[in-house]
């Protein structure tokens, strides 16, 4: 079995772990046993080579899907939010000892191990029966992931260090950091070449396509149009780049968004029309650590329906419910209302929600979320939650789940078009975004945004892409890295959407239970940790202390990489 390399620190000791599967209900991440290989003569073949890079799309990514993917992606963005565990996130005062910034910060780094492993082996101790093509693939498998790791880096703690090399460069604490806009042309050169490597088609269902780098491309155009930016405006050459890719992936990837958009949380979704990249998890058995999906153990409210269930404190910010329309500010402060748009149950639960596909251990009976509390209760976590023990008897078990999770989707390619059309502008009336935008907004069962005419609202906007995009992507660890985007070119505006947020208890009250027809919220009086400040100096990340310690150079100045 291939050896995976896990972090204990950055620049400390190596652990090897060794994962093994028994079984696999995708056949890209079956393998030999591990008695059956070593590294040397593992690469010898073109099963064996693919094989190998199949660890790249699950356990490397482990700990960030763990806790990471949420922590920061929902809780420091302030799309959800934990009231009494995560709080260096949540209240945005995350320091260097902090536990949850030194796991995340080593799940980046496997990755890129991992990653620079595999294209080292592939390079020197590939057999002759192994095709060029294979060969030209599964680096290109490799790059595509090491990039991504290292755009979470680089919108988290900003200047890090780059390493490309491991076996070279590993315990070299002489290693500086590397500055912002060098980390971004490494890693945009480093997606690019993947995308002119990768396969349009692949052959085995859920690894990454040439379309996968291309949706990457378009995302990280998007970001990079802001890296370095003055007075509020980007790099036009960047926004029309994100433009380009968006738009061919849009229409020759041959993706196309599912009809309802429920359906892209109801196991089983996995590798659907449209994701183009997702971390595949498998169940393979109750002791095998590292290739199943732990997240939706930490994330279900109780174990009534899961597992385990520890996600009790958890669930939608009053900012994030804000966001939905149909919920109206009353003059007494409270929010009051409905709304038609379906992502809301597919993310959250409120009190008198249904869901069929969920059956409660206690009772046997399908869920329907309960009304709790007196002045506080929570909207529980819906997305990445499939089910108890009854509904999926035999194919889980306690932080072993078998659903992938999205990393990218079809529908994130849209709004990237609709928000480099309007790029340096305040809004557009270009049709072509209107449809697009319009395309996820009608499919979140919303109408459709009309420009003119007699219900018209006006042009676009980029505060409404932003908002469809809070929606669109709640609970999959996007809305942090949406406002680190924006924090590139407009910081005062970042600092003015996070510092706005609500991120306290309420109390939600259905008018009538268990058919209700509208809600009332109501702030908790006696809660004070309702808002934070975020401002320049801590705004991103601190290197975590343990690495510090070990790479004292991580202290000084960065240097452009190459």
């Amino acid at each position: 079995m291939k050896n995976i390399i896990r972090y204990k620190n950055y620049f400390g000791t190596l652990i090897l772990a060794i994962a093994a599967l028994s079984s696999c209900k995708k056949n890209f991440l079956d393998r030999p046993p591990e008695d059956a290989v070593s590294d040397v003569n593992f690469y010898q073949t073109d099963d064996q080579v693919r094989a190998a890079t199949s660890l790249l799309y699950s356990e490397v990514w482990f700990d960030y899907n763990d806790k990471a993917m949420y922590n920061l992606g929902d809780f420091r963005g302030g799309s959800a939010f934990s009231a009494w565990n995560d709080r260096g996130n949540v209240m945005f005062n995350t320091t260097g000892d902090n536990g949850e910034n030194g796991a995340s910060w080593r799940a980046f780094y496997n990755v890129v191990a991992q990653a620079n492993l595999t294209m080292n082996n592939i390079n020197t101790i590939a057999g002759s029966a192994v095709s060029a093509s294979v060969k030209k693939t599964s680096i290109a498998e490799a790059r595509f992931m090491r990039a991504l790791a290292y755009r979470y880096l680089v919108m988290n703690w900003g200047e890090v260090p780059i390493i490309e090399n491991n076996t070279k460069q590993l315990f070299d604490t002489s290693i500086r950091r590397a500055t912002v806009p060098s980390i971004w042309r490494f890693i945009t050169n480093e997606m690019r070449a993947a995308a002119a490597d990768l396969p349009e088609a692949s052959a085995q269902v859920g690894r990454v396509t040439k379309w996968s780098a291309e949706a990457m491309l378009a995302r990280f155009y998007l970001t990079r149009a802001g890296v370095g930016s003055a007075g509020g405006s980007r790099n036009q050459q960047y926004l029309d780049s994100a433009k380009y890719y968006a738009a061919d992936v849009i229409a020759n990837s041959g993706k196309k968004l599912l009809d309802s958009y429920e359906q892209l949380f109801k196991y089983p979704y996995d590798n659907n029309s449209e994701s183009l990249f997702e971390l595949e998890w498998v169940f393979s058995g109750p002791n095998v650590w590292g290739t199943a999906n732990s997240m939706p153990e930490y994330l279900a409210y109780s174990p009534d329906i899961s597992f385990g269930g520890w996600g009790g404190d958890k669930g939608a910010t009053w900012w994030m419910l804000s966001q939905y329309d149909g919920f109206a500010l009353q003059a007494d402060g409270t929010l009051k209302g409905r709304t038609v748009d379906q992502r809301l149950h597919a993310s959250f639960m409120l009190p008198g929600f249904s869901y069929p596909e969920i059956t409660k251990v206690s009772d046997k009976t399908k869920l329907i979320f309960p009304f709790t509390g007196t002045d506080n209760n929570f909207l529980s976590v819906k997305k990445y939650v499939i089910g108890s023990p009854i509904d999926l008897a035999g194919i889980a078990a306690q932080q072993h789940y078998p659903n992938d999770t999205y990393m990218m989707r079809l529908a994130e390619l849209y709004l990237i078009y609709a928000e480099a059309v309007i790029g340096n502008n305040a809004s557009t009336t270009d049709a072509t975004a209107v449809a697009y935008f319009n395309a996820v907004h009608q499919r979140a069962g919303l109408p459709a945004y009309e420009v003119a005419g007699t219900n018209g609202s006006g042009p676009l906007t980029l505060d409404k892409v932003w908002s469809e995009r809070y929606k669109e992507f709640a609970m999959e660890g996007m809305t942090w890295y949406d406002l680190v985007s924006l924090h590139y070119w407009n910081p005062q505006k970042a600092y003015s959407v996070i510092n706005a947020q609500d991120r306290g208890l309420f109390f939600a009250k259905p008018d009538q239970m268990p058919t209700p027809t509208l809600w009332t919220f109501t702030k908790t009086s006696w809660f004070s940790e309702r808002q934070v400040v975020a401002n320049d100096g801590n705004f991103l990340l601190p290197i975590p202390n343990a690495e510090l310690a070990q790479a004292p150079n991580l202290k000084a100045p960065a240097v452009d990489y190459k």
